[in-house]
């Protein structure tokens, strides 16, 4: 029970900029608490837009601008740290097309010119989009999408290989029989609040990730942390135009 409590914590603080503190004995890197970690990252999502909501609707008298701060808002929950794997991607395959070392280019701590250009033309594509989301009020919607794209996550860690000792380290918490479980009772949730519509989202989002990943890997060679971050902010962005497509 304590792997697990821990694995929750871990989850909160590692993919949220919520102020989390452990203790010095605190082992985080016991298998147990890796997989909770994993299975929790969904609940991460619906926190962080169900936060994200209440903000729009606190400051829903301001218009679209409560639309705009609160879309904001739900990225700086996450520390935009998948947004930022948008830039080191690109520049990474840029670097790949042009004969440097992919792998090189992807650690280091500045960014390039076309990285710049993607990150922010993906970041003004998802405020524009969530904030249409949150003006026409689907906030079901913005909560299965939220915790799709991370069970999508945790779908292709499973599946795909990667070079990276953290995610490797994942891959290896992460057992066939309990994952089943947990995507069928996210599943499940998601169905008794959304009807048969979260089943299509879950769907094409997991196909969305993985495909990402994968067509990311044979590009570049291999596949890291930076390559779950941006297959998650394509899982949301391509699932928000979904929604206001077909419900707008």
């Amino acid at each position: 029970m304590n792997n697990f409590y821990l694995g929750i914590k871990f989850a909160l603080s590692y993919f949220t900029v919520l102020p989390i503190r452990f203790r010095e004995g605190d082992d985080l890197s016991h298998p147990h608490v890796l997989s909770s970690m994993l299975y929790a990252l969904p609940f991460v999502g619906i926190l962080l837009a169900g936060v994200s909501i209440g903000i729009f609707e606190a400051l829903a008298p301001l218009g679209w601008l409560a639309a705009i701060l609160a879309s904001v808002l739900y990225m700086a929950l996450y520390g935009f740290i998948h947004t930022e794997a948008i830039i080191d991607v690109a520049d990474a395959l840029y670097a790949a097309h042009s004969g440097k070392d992919p792998y090189a280019v992807i650690k280091e701590p500045t960014v390039g010119a076309m990285g710049v250009l993607y990150g922010v033309s993906f970041l003004l594509l998802k405020i524009a989009a969530l904030s249409t989301l949150l003006m026409h009020h689907l906030f079901l919607p913005f909560i299965a999408i939220a915790a799709i794209s991370r069970l999508a996550l945790i779908v292709v860690i499973r599946v795909v290989e990667f070079r990276s000792s953290f995610v490797s380290q994942l891959k290896a918490s992460l057992s066939p029989i309990p994952l089943i479980v947990m995507v069928s009772l996210y599943g499940a949730l998601g169905l008794f609040t959304l009807s048969w519509p979260f089943a299509g989202l879950l769907l094409l989002g997991v196909v969305i990730a993985v495909t990402t990943a994968t067509l990311t890997r044979k590009s570049l060679g291999f596949l890291n942390g930076d390559g779950l971050g941006m297959a998650l902010e394509l899982v949301e962005l391509i699932l928000i135009l979904v929604v206001v497509r077909l419900w707008v």
